[in-house]
């Protein structure tokens, strides 16, 4: 089935450094600038799960999720690999390093007004080799998890108020974590 807008021209109502608003036919949406994607992290080791907590400023308030950053945001890097800026944010957020990696596939979490996409990693082989919080004052709180408790502590983030990212669903979930 097509929606009757689906041949319509795109227009831009609105671009900034990384938001691209837009519109086609009666469908308003926002997309990133200059095609950039995002990469998100599953690091998991010896039954434990890697998750960030960060201030959000369009929820006005942390929110708990997955490590995950922008692949190709750096001026000079449109041909950036989701591989290496995985790599790169890992480190940064939580100071820890990867032995191996999987590419798990590419995702959209808001797909009725959002265009980004990100690509979803998993890392294994984890070694800590610095403090993480991330670059430019985003003050990121590394979380190593137990999954056997992860619902339990989603419910405790929820209750303290803390936004929960969509992502974290696939750990309550289990898929990509067993095999």
């Amino acid at each position: 089935m097509k929606d009757p807008d689906a041949d319509l021209p795109e227009d831009i109502r609105w671009q900034g450094k990384y938001i691209t608003a837009k519109t086609r036919g009666r469908w308003e949406y926002v997309g990133r600038a200059r095609g950039i994607r995002a990469a998100v992290i599953l690091a998991v080791e010896d039954g434990e799960v890697l998750l960030v907590e960060q201030y959000r400023v369009p929820l006005s308030r942390l929110c708990f999720e997955l490590p995950a950053g922008l692949i190709g945001d750096d001026d000079g890097s449109d041909f950036e690999h989701a591989l290496d800026a995985a790599k790169r944010e890992l480190e940064e957020e939580t100071g820890y390093r990867a032995e191996h990696w999987e590419v798990l596939g590419e995702f959209w979490s808001s797909p009725g007004m959002v265009s980004e996409s990100f690509t979803l990693l998993k890392a294994t082989g984890l070694a800590q080799v610095g403090e993480g919080g991330g670059v430019g004052g985003e003050n990121i709180v590394t979380h190593r998890v137990p999954i056997a408790t992860i619902a339990d502590t989603v419910a405790e983030h929820r209750a303290r108020g803390t936004a929960i990212d969509v992502k974290l669903l696939l750990l309550l979930g289990g898929g990509f974590i067993g095999g």
